[in-house]
């Protein structure tokens, strides 16, 4: 029975050796460890799931790339890089896995040292300005780092986890003193990951402690953890952003004004990058500053009056965008405008998407004070927005208000977009990974979104396919439909990144790009993903 039961063995552990290295079925990603690298560094990251021998990575983007090697990936980021987060996509010829969040950082970086429960035993930085990457990997852990802070010093401690890397932690955040009492502490900053900012009272050394609870409550009632509980730690007693606002000079390249902690007294102004075709938000970054900062670009005027000064000073005519903030608790910001019967228009209220702190409620009224329409967030930490079509001419007011009574901050900025219902349209698709054989087709339905009864004819085509790989729409069953149908066939075996593209013929303002909406996240991609597998064996 010996003997049986050592060959059973050693046959299980020849075949697995054999399944891991041979292209049996696409890989799978659950997460990355470290989740980032900063600009001009090679790391090597674990990537939790099943991968085989002929695995590859691509990424998305410009200076970042990665390679296998032993099992885990090499990734390597260009000191040029544009820090943000990126995408990874592990693939081989039978397919590609979900895209993963990779950040690039700024400031250097380290791996949490284990055991380091204790405030007592935490792990000790050197470095005031430092991104930690670690893991909550089991239930009941806790994090601690000491970090020594001269009076008057104000430390920034920023924690990515679920917005960010899609962990499934709702962490918890604590600055304690030396002997153990809690001095600051935050929860849900941004959505479920917190942040904050600590001014030391004397010189000594603090200690940052981090634990969580699960994103999805349970019935638990110990501090939560898993492997896949990853997070990314900032800590700095340097520049940090918190937000941008734009900056609307004549005969001057865009440029905007970075809000936030330990920026120089003068502030901090930073050109805006120009954007890729089909983007609506810049990510700006600095050298000297910690962290990126996003800040929407407008193809039309965009008033900055978050001290109230020249709020009545403009005329306001639909397209525009106003940056303001709540200056007492409870206060609604009101925007006077004159507007015509029939004059649809699209009220958008961004405050959460960028980071900042108000839950934007929407109302409009008449001359006569009555309110003729209103809007609120759809979901927690979301913004709101409103469709609203005149009744009458006359004069109107939109007042901003936040949902909970808040107000009276620095971070109670919102921006309000003023827009033309015009015609137009997007595209969506239901999957961003397709796989076919040579000699059998697949097909995509791609879905058009059509806003303000636009009625024109759209055709798609795709970018980035080789030769060899061909691809059809399918003549719809009525004209302006709402879903159309493209087939891929292929000659030979293929694997690669590529783009479905909508198109009004002669009218080029009309290019969209198909989008897929990420479902561990509320981020979008329009880089779908195609593998032609070699054709059975007959």
């Amino acid at each position: 029975m010996m003997k049986i039961s050592l060959y059973l063995r050693l046959s299980a552990l020849i075949c697995g050796s054999f399944a891991s290295t041979a292209t049996a079925a696409p890989p799978a990603i659950t997460h990355l460890y470290p989740a980032g690298a900063q600009r001009g560094t090679t790391t090597e990251v674990t990537a939790a799931g099943t991968l085989d021998a002929t695995t590859k990575v691509w990424v998305s983007g410009v200076g970042v790339s990665a390679e296998v090697a032993k099992g885990k990936f090499a990734v390597t980021v260009a000191k040029d890089a544009t820090p943000g987060t990126y995408w990874l996509r592990a693939h081989n010829a039978e397919g590609a896995s979900a895209l993963r969040p990779f950040v690039v950082g700024v400031l250097p970086e380290v791996t949490e040292k284990e055991p380091n429960d204790d405030f007592k035993k935490p792990h000790v930085l050197n470095d005031l300005a430092v991104t930690i990457n670690g893991r909550l990997e089991k239930s009941g852990d806790v994090d601690c780092f000491a970090v020594p802070l001269k009076k008057g010093q104000t430390l920034v401690a920023s924690l990515q986890a679920n917005r960010v890397l899609n962990s499934p932690m709702d962490g918890m955040l604590q600055i304690l003193s030396a002997d153990g009492f809690v001095v600051e502490e935050n929860n849900d900053f941004h959505g479920l990951d917190p942040q904050l900012a600590f001014t030391a009272k004397k010189d000594g050394t603090y200690i940052a402690r981090v634990y969580a609870f699960p994103a999805a409550p349970d019935a638990s009632i110990r501090y939560f953890g898993s492997d896949a509980c990853v997070y990314r730690l900032t800590l700095t007693t340097g520049a940090f952003a918190d937000f941008a606002l734009p900056v609307r000079e004549p005969d001057a390249p865009p440029q905007a004004d970075i809000w936030g902690w330990n920026l120089p007294k003068s502030g901090k102004r930073l050109l805006v990058p120009k954007l890729a075709p089909g983007e609506a938000f810049a990510a700006l970054s600095d050298p000297e500053i910690a962290n990126p900062v996003p800040l929407r670009v407008e193809p039309h005027p965009h008033f900055v009056d978050v001290d109230q000064r020249d709020r009545l000073a403009h005329k306001y005519e639909a397209p525009f965008s106003l940056t303001a903030r709540l200056h007492a608790k409870g206060l609604a910001q009101r925007i006077p405008l004159s507007l015509k019967k029939g004059q649809a228009l699209t009220l958008q209220v961004e405050s959460r998407t960028l980071g900042l702190a108000v839950n934007p409620v929407i109302e409009v009224f008449d001359k006569d004070e009555k309110r003729v329409a209103r809007a609120e967030p759809a979901k927690l930490n979301g913004d709101s927005v409103l469709s609203f079509n005149p009744p009458a001419d006359g004069a109107y007011s939109i007042a901003v208000s936040d949902l909970y009574g808040g107000g009276g901050g620095a971070r109670d900025v919102f921006a309000l977009r003023v827009l033309e219902a015009k015609p137009d349209y997007d595209l969506t698709v239901a999957a961003d990974r397709f796989t076919l054989t040579p000699g059998t087709p697949t097909t995509i339905p791609v879905k058009i979104n059509r806003q303000n009864e636009f009625a024109k004819n759209v055709e798609i085509s795709a970018e980035g396919l080789p030769e060899g790989v061909k691809l059809e729409a399918a003549k719809p069953a009525k004209a302006q439909a709402g879903v159309l149908t493209v087939s891929l066939t292929a000659e030979k075996p293929w694997s690669g990144s590529f783009r479905l593209i909508g198109t009004i013929k002669g009218e080029p303002k009309y290019q969209r790009t198909a989008r897929f909406a990420l479902t561990e996240s509320d981020d979008t991609t329009a880089d779908l993903w195609l593998t032609v597998t070699a054709p059975p064996k007959k």
